[in-house]
């Protein structure tokens, strides 16, 4: 269904790549290895479909779609290393720690990130465009999105659990729970379990969106239309990613599962059960799907990745 974006992200990031003799060979092998594993390639295939969704060329968000994976790919690094999840397979081939080292993989986790930054700047144009790009992305990536997002994951692991105020704390778009007074423990729980994924999983989604709708010179309703969808898909995926963990099956995932148990992680089936957060998960779709109606037969694609969120087995 997504083999024609899949195609032009593939060729993209082996493009982008190529590195001059500048780059020890070492770290251009190790960058590589990861970013070559493969994957689903979501959040660029949702780079290029946002663009297209808005009336743009897919094409000319290639760059942005090259950059989000590379720091996508990056996370998945880092996430792997003994002081974080502490992971031996990922795409099922060794991690990148096990098959070059610690050093390597933090090195080659830095590469990437950066090259992204590089890429975007250089590549998107015009000049506003790119700023803005980044700026989604940065904000995206960083100590209130992704990283945040993580730091509070590894919080949650260590029964450091976040206090109320920053359960409740807003991300910038508003969309983190609101208030905790009054609720159950198992209501808290759920409220700081969203608040996590909103930034750690949820916020790099939606700025595959954004910087799409943007490279097209989409009008703001639509960039805020699209950031909606995205908000929905990347709390669903990650019900999806928590229902996988238990129902799984290892070789299809190409990583260990029911790690998120083990690790004491808080997960939407362990809080909800398995059939509530089934629900659930169908209903952030469902809403997802009616949040780019507007765009009629220009957002098909998108509604069928995001059914493609709950019917993935990996």
């Amino acid at each position: 269904m997504f083999s024609e974006f899949r195609n032009i992200v593939e060729d993209g990031l082996g493009r982008f790549l190529e590195r001059s003799d500048a780059c020890p060979a070492r770290l251009e092998e190790s960058m590589r290895y990861s970013v070559e594993a493969g994957g689903k390639r979501l959040r660029p295939v949702m780079v290029l479909m946002a663009c297209e969704a808005c009336g743009g060329d897919p094409q000319n968000a290639l760059p942005a779609a090259v950059a989000i994976e590379y720091v996508h790919t990056y996370s998945l690094i880092h996430d792997d290393l003994p002081a974080m999840d502490n992971d031996d397979l990922r795409r099922g081939r060794p991690t990148n720690h096990k098959q070059f080292d610690e050093a390597t993989a933090i090195l080659a986790g830095d590469g990437l990130l950066t090259l992204a930054f590089e890429i975007i700047a250089r590549e998107i144009a015009p000049a506003d465009v790119a700023l803005a790009c980044v700026i989604d992305l940065a904000s995206a990536a960083g100590i209130e999105g992704m990283v945040g997002g993580q730091m509070a994951d590894l919080q949650g692991e260590r029964a450091e659990l976040v206090d109320s105020q920053e359960t409740a704390a807003s991300d910038k778009s508003g969309c983190a729970p609101v208030g905790t007074a009054g609720r159950t423990e198992q209501e808290r729980k759920v409220a700081q379990l969203e608040a996590i994924h909103l930034r750690k999983t949820g916020r790099l989604l939606r700025s595959a969106l954004t910087m799409g709708a943007r490279i097209a010179r989409a009008d703001k309703k639509a960039i805020e239309m699209l950031d909606h969808y995205g908000r929905c898909v990347g709390l669903a995926f990650q019900i999806a990613d928590d229902l996988l963990d238990i129902t799984g099956d290892a070789a299809k995932m190409g990583k260990g599962v029911r790690k998120d148990a083990e690790l004491g992680k808080l997960t939407y089936p362990g809080l909800l059960g398995l059939e509530e957060s089934r629900r659930r998960a169908q209903s952030l779709i469902d809403e997802a799907c009616r949040s780019i109606e507007p765009l009629g037969d220009r957002g098909l694609r998108l509604e069928a990745l995001a059914r493609f969120v709950l019917e993935r087995d990996h």
